[in-house]
């Protein structure tokens, strides 16, 4: 659906981006992450084809947007992190304003308009002026204005910077549903966000990709945490023995409980697993406190990525 290939960027001599490549397919929510200045807004106005690249390939269902620049526009819905809004306007004849921008008109118009207002839950705001809504309806306005066209792709920056729990649960809800027939890009600061409605992540950094990798894989890690009174030293030898174990390493100690990350052959079963570990160290006369799935995790891997380290260094 989304193919960017070698994309780069400067502006003077400051290099945002620089030879990001990456592939999105149809019906992806992906989170676009990275530090203030990672590249993330240069890409997706480059997405958008409000800035063209000095050099790449961005291809939106197979049209090349420096050839077919109008028909991909045609295609994407975008919310900016500062929409800009005309705040005297009625919610309604906003969305109406847009939707004629959009080449909408006639009836095709108005139920555009009908129809962005029932997706985004705006029924009670719709003949309100934007300048009186709350920032979470702000929020919602925007989406409305992104999806008025039904577009097939839709890129949303900072979508929930600002809302409250119950408007993030709002607009997650609509991500998901509006997956179903557009992919997505999401760019956000918030880790959560990305863990609750993305398939993928995309990391960012100093205008470079340094990790493109499904959420689903990343959370695999196939390893087990045990929690015992016995130190690694005398844990190491005992699991060492057994043919599903790859590594036994300390992770945490505080007073008489040790942590220890172990970490399994590739296709061990993790429950057959704890269950062998078990049977195994309190056979041997230790105290078994915990043992459960080790998780990756997310915050983590930006931070340990944006220091120079690589996947296998997060843990």
């Amino acid at each position: 659906m989304i193919l960017v290939d070698s994309l780069s960027r400067q502006f003077g001599d400051f290099v945002a981006v620089n030879q990001v490549s990456f592939n999105i397919g149809k019906g992806e929510i992906v989170g676009l992450l990275g530090h203030n200045g990672a590249g993330k807004t240069t890409i997706m106005k480059m997405l958008t084809g409000y800035l063209e690249p000095d050099s790449g390939v961005i291809s939106i269902d197979n049209k090349d947007i420096s050839q077919q620049a109008e028909a991909v526009k045609t295609m994407i819905g975008y919310l900016p992190e500062n929409l800009p809004m005309y705040p005297e306007m009625l919610v309604a004849d906003y969305l109406e304003y847009v939707a004629g921008l959009r080449g909408l008109s006639g009836q095709k118009r108005w139920q555009a308009v009908l129809d962005a207002i029932e997706q985004t839950e705006l029924q009670d705001k719709a003949i309100q002026p934007i300048a009186t809504l709350s920032r979470g309806y702000k929020q919602r306005v925007g989406v409305a204005q992104a999806i008025l066209h039904n577009p097939a792709v839709l890129i949303l920056d900072e979508p929930t910077n600002g809302l409250d729990p119950t408007q993030t649960l709002h607009m997650r809800r609509l991500i998901k549903r509006y997956s179903e027939h557009a992919t997505i890009i999401l760019s956000t600061h918030i880790m959560q966000e990305v863990e609750a409605v993305c398939d993928r992540v995309i990391i960012l950094g100093n205008g470079c990709l340094l990790v493109d990798e499904q959420l689903a894989d990343f959370a695999r890690d196939n390893a087990l945490l045990l929690q015992t009174d016995a130190t690694v030293d005398v844990i190491k030898p005992l699991l060492d023995s057994l043919a599903d174990i790859s590594d036994v390493a300390l992770k945490e100690q505080q007073g008489d409980s040790h942590t220890c990350l172990i970490k399994l052959v590739e296709d061990a079963d993790p429950g057959q697993s704890a269950a062998t570990i078990t049977k195994t160290v309190v056979g041997a006369g230790h105290r078994l406190f915990a043992i459960y799935p080790h998780k990756r995790d997310l915050e983590k891997l930006f931070r340990e990525v944006n220091s120079g380290k690589g996947m296998t260094d997060v843990v």
